[in-house]
């Protein structure tokens, strides 16, 4: 379970969180994690939460956001806001170590997905976008349909195919949540 202080590292995408406020704190309300992103850190995919919204405020550095068909650059101070159902992704769009604070409300599944992902990438499970393979990721897609899906193609359609995959990849003995590495309070940032 995570714990406010807790950093989970994604050694692949060049992120780094460091959780302040959990799920269990706010009778799963909201969670906020401030990110660190190291130059050229990215999220691992464009996604959409389709029943979250995503507050992103600037500490410092510059934070590309791609919202909607929209393109920003944030400097320090700027916060935007990701509404539930809106396709976004981020990135590190300087040169130096950027960091913002994100507000995700409701908490959903948010913290057993992070940690996830971020477990499989630092065991070298996933590939050079931070991604597992693609019946491991149905398998983890589909337990976490409600807290992220891609932007396309629509959810009905993705919902069938994981319908299909998921089942071989849990025939294959992927689980769809994975604790350990990446769990390690106080864990140094890789460079």
């Amino acid at each position: 379970m995570i714990a406010p202080g807790d950093r989970l590292e994604n050694p692949v995408t060049g992120e780094a969180l460091i959780f302040h406020r959990t799920a269990a704190q706010t009778d799963g309300e909201s969670v906020l994690v401030e990110t660190i992103l190291r130059p050229g850190g990215v999220v691992a995919a464009a996604h959409v939460h389709p029943h979250q919204s995503e507050r992103f405020e600037v500490l410092a550095g510059l934070v590309g956001l791609r919202v909607g068909g929209e393109e920003v650059v944030a400097e320090p101070g700027e916060a935007v806001t990701v509404e539930p159902g809106t396709p976004h992704r981020f990135w590190n769009a300087g040169h130096d170590e950027a960091r913002f604070v994100c507000e995700v409300r409701p908490a959903v599944r948010f913290e057993s997905l992070i940690e996830t992902m971020f477990t499989l990438a630092a065991e070298g499970k996933t590939n050079g976008k931070g991604l597992p393979n693609a019946l491991r990721l149905a398998v983890i897609a589909r337990t976490h349909f409600d807290t992220v899906r891609l932007p396309f193609p629509p959810a009905s359609l993705q919902r069938a195919a994981l319908a299909m995959a998921a089942p071989l990849g849990r025939a294959l003995r992927y689980p769809a949540t994975v604790t350990g590495t990446a769990a390690r309070p106080g864990a140094p940032l890789a460079g």
